[in-house]
């Protein structure tokens, strides 16, 4: 079993950044993350981030694994946390890989894609279904394509696709989009745009690859021969295993103005936690106040 003082777990900007701050505090600490960079690695442009005029996701996770190697962190990845538990003072983190203890913890495990829940999602992903434009997106230049969902992770790959796909549809289920304005103004402007209201996607089809989508819109059901599908109906927090926090209907963990969880030494920043607005900016921030919290609580021990 691995030891130290502070435990963080996750590679996003909330764990990213408490990990700076826990190391400008000289704590004794880990980091353990699937990734580093999280949901932010996957964004094509990045117009929010203060100091970055404009920036591409892989290249913000490349500035936070060079910020990162300006310590001396010990940082396990990949590597997933399974579960959180806390006896005598101590939390317990069981991994994929290995076991972990320390006094204070801080989650920052972000959120994952949403799943539609429709036939042929499962069977067809990797081999023309995707849940990041940024990763995949490239594999579909010159075909026509499918985005679902009306937020700002769907507009952002619709307009990634629509400069290189034939055709992009996009299909939001809501009646409107949530998305920036600015974002659903980019969208209109595109030539290659077709946007579908109130529609519900029914099937994922096709023969060893997608070959289309049957969906229903205002009542009438229809095909689209689309060759990739990019699924952004919105995140579900990773915090199943933190089931020691509490947490809301939406699963997301309940964290006051320090970032404390109600359990004492156990911290949660950035998406994983109910924090209204989901920003990476938003996220960063919280990672250096849950940092600073779990310093200030290990001085008192």
């Amino acid at each position: 079993m691995k030891q130290a003082d502070l435990l963080i777990i996750g590679g996003g900007p909330a764990g990213v950044t408490a990990a700076i701050y826990a190391a400008r505090k000289g704590l004794d600490f880990m980091m353990i993350s699937r990734d580093i960079g999280g949901q932010a690695a996957w964004s094509g442009r990045i117009e929010n981030y203060t100091g970055c005029q404009v920036v591409s996701g892989p290249e913000l996770t490349a500035r936070f694994e060079e910020h990162l190697k300006k310590f001396s962190i010990r940082l396990v990845q990949p590597e997933t946390a399974l579960s959180l538990t806390r006896d005598s003072g101590r939390f317990r983190v069981s991994g994929e890989k290995d076991a972990y203890s320390a006094s204070a913890v801080i989650v920052a495990t972000g959120k994952r894609s949403r799943l539609l829940g429709v036939k042929g999602e499962k069977e067809f992903l990797g081999r023309g279904l995707t849940y990041c434009a940024v990763c995949d997106g490239p594999l579909f230049a010159g075909r026509d394509v499918a985005v679902i969902g009306g937020g700002n992770s769907a507009l952002d790959a619709a307009l990634q696709m629509s400069r290189i796909a034939s055709r992009v549809y996009v299909l939001e289920s809501s009646g409107d989009f949530t998305a920036d304005k600015i974002l659903v103004n980019r969208l209109s402007a595109a030539g290659n745009v077709e946007i579908y209201k109130n529609a519900s996607v029914m099937e994922v089809r096709g023969g060893r690859f997608v070959e289309g989508i049957r969906f229903s819109a205002q009542g009438k059901e229809s095909i689209l021969p689309v060759r990739g599908v990019f699924v952004e109906i919105g995140l579900a927090p990773n915090s199943e295993f933190a089931a020691i926090a509490s947490r809301n209907e939406k699963g997301e963990i309940k964290v006051d103005c320090s970032n404390g969880t109600g359990v004492p030494g156990l911290f949660a920043a950035g998406d994983v936690t109910d924090v209204p607005e989901k920003q990476i900016v938003i996220a960063a921030g919280d990672g250096a106040k849950a940092a600073l919290s779990a310093a200030r609580y290990l001085l008192s021990l």
